[in-house]
């Protein structure tokens, strides 16, 4: 994990918002936006970018509904520094 990694995330709340969510549970986007208060097409957008800074993963890719996601180390890390921050 970055530094460069770590202000991308700070640089958006929603980012911050879903990696939150995740940070204990295997969720579904669906739950991901009632935990966080984001719209579900919103997540949807947050999820591919943080699954491209690898800061989370697609536990189950074959499904087209259900999708079920959880969040990585470097995620766990990142929110830790946040939290800490604040």
């Amino acid at each position: 994990m970055t530094n460069e990694t770590l202000e991308y995330v700070k640089r958006s709340k929603y980012r911050q918002k879903v990696l939150t969510a995740l940070e204990d549970d295997v969720l579904m986007p669906k739950q991901i936006a009632e935990r966080s208060g984001i719209k579900t097409n919103h997540v949807s957008k947050v999820l591919a970018e943080l699954k491209c800074k690898d800061l989370i993963e697609l536990i189950n890719p074959e499904y087209r509904k259900g999708r079920l996601y959880r969040i990585k180390k470097d995620g766990k890390v990142i929110i830790g520094q946040i939290n800490n921050e604040s």
